[in-house]
């Protein structure tokens, strides 16, 4: 193979290569808004002080919210099934929702007013 062979070659494999990216970015997945990221200490952060259910409320609140942002609804918490009727025992149900409630707050802050 001569020079002119091996440069043919050469271009062909860039060519492939780089049109792999290509491809792979024609087909990917669109991306919606980011995911709270739960940073200790960031806007997304459930006081420390918090019970486990609690903190699970806070982080389920913060779903609400975005759901409801992305669903274009407009913000109230008393909408979100999972804050009305929360699956978790009874006696912990108020822990839950006063958790749910700020989450919520702190998610409709944060990406309706940002």
């Amino acid at each position: 193979m001569g020079n002119l062979g091996r440069l043919a070659s050469s271009s062909m494999i860039v060519l492939l290569l780089g049109s792999s990216g290509a491809i792979s970015a024609q087909y990917a997945q669109p991306q919606g808004p980011p995911s709270p990221a739960y940073a200790a200490g960031g806007w997304d952060a459930p006081p420390s002080e918090y019970s486990e259910v609690a903190r699970r409320g806070f982080h389920d609140g913060l779903e609400g919210a975005r759901k409801d942002y992305e669903n274009h609804r407009q913000p109230n918490v008393n909408n979100r099934e999972e804050y009305r009727h929360p699956d978790v025992a009874k006696d912990l149900r108020h822990d839950y929702r006063m958790g749910f409630e700020r989450g919520y707050d702190a998610g409709v802050r944060h990406m309706m007013h940002s």
